[in-house]
């Protein structure tokens, strides 16, 4: 590496360079696809100030690479138009004993005229090399993001570690939410949080944005007074003389995994490695909820796949906002706070993102065409955990409720729709978050358990998983390495060959369209599902007197949540139903119903909605009045809108929209105006070129490709975590 680089004349930041970047090459993913692969990427570090008022976040992003060949001419990022560069820079880097880490300025703009604010800097160690300008180009890519190429001094040598240095600003980007205090539960102070999965955080920083290239980051953010910063690291700290906050995390994550959060939160411990952050009117609920359950959770998974490796597992609860149920950054898990409501929920979405502490963030797919290696085997670890601590039952009840759904989007989709492959071909340009839904959980699942079941044993088969997770952490793999490792593993099966035995070969496993090519055995949780089957049956008999009269003689209020959601689900799917038979499950029901927690009344409204059950409006009325998440608010007014309600929708819309976050406010509008659900909008990942680009980032728990049918898929009808 040589130093004259320094010496030339330096371009501005945006003027022609005298060595053109190459022309990126067309319909790929410039960045995960090529460049990646000419680079080590060895560490990130971030220069964050978080501007609220502006809806801004000024960056400072600092690579550490390594070239793995001389010479490469060009760095190529993966961006979005939302993020504007304002310059790259370039130097050796620095002994690690001459710098301390993450050496960010954040200047003080002053007293004066209304000026723009100055950007983080990097300043310069003494005694360093000074940095010399870069030249960069900023290409369209797709409506998901932008190509930065930057371009690299001639001299750079091969395995020699150096520093790209990007200062930008990031505006209405989709990985970053903005909130106004009044859509706080708080109503005190603004609030803002990142999403970066699958492809939303190079609207963050500029990065490699694959699951195919992790490492370890760090972090300086400087927000407003009284704002408390989170992000998913290892180490946190607060500079009180500096007004920051400092982060590390020592462990190599891909980018989608870095996260930040920041408003009015506060601590509370629930276990020796555990506490909640929420807001404080918020925080007793969430903290009796999960105190001591966490780490009951985490010992039983950690008898089942080794050692937790990420020293603390917190928990942060968001404003309805968030477009996801779960989202399971490491250390600091993601979730909505609108399922404090429902326990059950709370229970099962959390134990699922403490199993991808092993499955997801430790081994990670290393291309979002196989995103079941994490979600299929969290989904196995998940139910691993609750038979451990609630029992076979609990397990193959909840079970059931998720394969009715995946069989319920069967339906919709086809059964010979593309994105029912575990192994899906994604075609250049496509938004990976296209490939999210319940076949990467349920038929991943499914395939996972079969292979358990293939040797026998299932606590051989959590040897084996500790066995892989060893062998792996911390790095991407594909399908091939975790079937090759299950055959190693168990050389019995390989000889017997049962990668290939007739209709279950592991290849059509993969790539076969359609369900499962075998279900789990729930027999075990019969004692659960079958009550839910009797009352359904009872509700769809003849004569409808003597039925509902049997009927009303079962009591609902005992069961669990799983039980009567499941018996509202077979209830929608056979929606409309006749009139009389909605009188007299509203007679029955409706009342008991009204009390429960928001995943059981918004099945009871959907149908009430479905049937154009009149009586029961005001009830429709009252829960949008009172929801302000998307969770629950999208699946009514689809179906409001679908049917003969669309005028009640609009009336209930103009009274509540003030309330509603901008994203979700726009996509109800969409709903209203097309009669339409969510499947005609884009998805959070996806940040439109144009000016709409704030209006693109409210998600569907479903995200589909082209095959989505004309109808909608509610976010009930899936209920995803990430």
């Amino acid at each position: 590496m040589a130093a004259q680089c320094c010496c030339r004349k330096a371009p501005g930041a945006e003027a022609a360079p005298a060595r053109p970047p190459p022309e990126p090459p067309p319909a790929l993913d410039v960045a995960s696809a090529s460049s990646a692969q000419l680079f080590r990427l060895r560490h990130l570090q971030l220069g964050l100030e978080l501007r609220p008022e502006a809806r801004e976040l000024a960056g400072c992003l600092v690579l550490e690479l390594c070239a793995l060949r001389p010479a490469p001419r060009a760095l190529v990022l993966d961006a979005h138009p939302a993020l504007r560069l304002h310059s790259a820079a370039f130097r050796r880097a620095p002994a690690a004993a001459t710098e301390p880490p993450c050496a960010f300025a954040f200047a003080d703009p002053g007293p004066g005229p209304a000026l723009p604010p100055p950007l983080p800097s990097f300043p310069e160690a003494p005694g360093a090399e000074p940095s010399c300008p870069l030249a960069f180009r900023v290409d369209p890519f797709t409506d998901y993001g932008s190509s930065l190429t930057v371009t690299l001094p001639s001299e750079l040598e091969a395995h020699q570690p150096f520093q790209v240095i990007l200062r930008y600003t990031s505006t209405d980007a989709p990985a970053i939410w903005w909130l106004d205090p009044e859509l706080t539960y708080g109503s005190a102070k603004p609030f803002v949080f990142t999403q970066g999965h699958s492809v939303c955080n190079r609207s963050f920083f500029p990065c490699f944005d694959t699951p195919a290239v992790k490492c370890t980051y760090s972090a300086v953010v400087k927000a407003p007074l009284g704002v408390q910063v989170l992000m998913s690291a290892t180490q946190s700290t607060y500079v009180e003389e500096e007004g920051v906050y400092r982060f590390h995390m020592e462990h190599p994550v891909p980018a989608y995994l870095v996260a930040l959060v920041a408003g009015d939160l506060q601590p509370a411990d629930i276990g020796p490695r555990s506490r909640v952050w929420a807001e404080p009117c918020l925080l007793p609920t969430a903290t009796s909820k999960l105190s001591g359950a966490v780490e009951q959770w985490l010992s039983a998974a950690e008898r089942l796949y080794g050692p937790y490796m990420w020293g603390r597992y917190d928990i942060v609860f968001l404003p309805p906002s968030f477009p996801i149920v779960a989202m399971e950054n490491p250390c600091l898990t993601f979730i909505i706070s609108s399922i404090l409501e429902s326990d059950e929920f709370l229970v099962i979405d959390v134990i699922h993102e403490v199993a991808h502490s092993w499955f997801g963030n430790a081994v990670t797919n290393a291309t979002w065409e196989e995103m079941w290696l994490s979600e299929g085997l969290a989904t196995y670890a998940q139910r691993r955990i609750t038979t451990e601590t609630y029992g076979a039952a609990f397990t193959c009840l909840e079970t059931a409720f998720r394969l009715d759904a995946l069989h319920r989007q069967m339906k919709l989709l086809g059964e010979d729709s593309p994105v029912s492959k575990l192994q899906v071909k994604l075609e250049p340009g496509v938004n990976p978050s296209h490939l999210m839904n319940l076949f990467t959980y349920e038929k991943g699942y499914c395939f996972v358990y079969y292979l358990s079941q293939l040797c026998g044993d299932p606590q051989r088969f959590d040897d084996f998983l500790r066995a892989y997770v060893e062998k792996y952490k911390f790095t991407s793999v594909v399908a091939q390495d975790l079937l090759d490792s299950f055959l190693s593993f168990f050389p019995e099966l390989k000889e017997q060959s049962v990668d290939c035995r007739a209709g279950l070969e592991f290849e059509r496993w993969l790539n076969a369209t359609g369900p499962p090519l075998a279900e789990p055995d729930l027999s075990q949780g019969s004692s659960l599902t079958r009550p839910v089957e009797a009352l359904f049956q009872l509700w769809t008999a003849e004569p409808l007197d003597q039925a509902a009269a049997s009927a009303s003689a079962i009591d609902i209020s005992k069961w669990r949540t799983f039980q009567t959601a499941l018996f509202l689900d077979r209830l929608l799917d056979g929606s409309p139903l006749p009139q009389e038979v909605v009188m007299s499950l509203s007679k029955c029901y409706s009342s008991l119903l009204d009390s429960m927690n928001a995943e059981i009344r918004i099945r009871w409204l959907q149908i009430v909605v479905r049937n154009d059950y009149y009586p029961d409006l005001h009830r429709v009325r009252r829960f949008l009045e009172s929801q302000m998440s998307r969770m629950y608010t999208i699946p009514l007014y689809e179906d409001l809108c679908t049917g003969t309600l669309k005028s009640f929708a609009l009336e209930v819309f103009y009274q509540t929209q003030g309330r509603l976050h901008p994203n979700l406010r726009r996509t109800i509008q969409q709903i209203l105006s097309q009669g339409l659900g969510p499947s005609a909008e884009p998805s959070a990942e996806q940040g439109s070129a144009g000016a709409d680009s704030e209006a693109d980032t409210d998600t569907p728990a479903l995200l589909l490709g082209d095959e989505a049918p004309s109808s909608a898929i509610s976010l009930r009808d899936v209920n995803v975590s990430a």
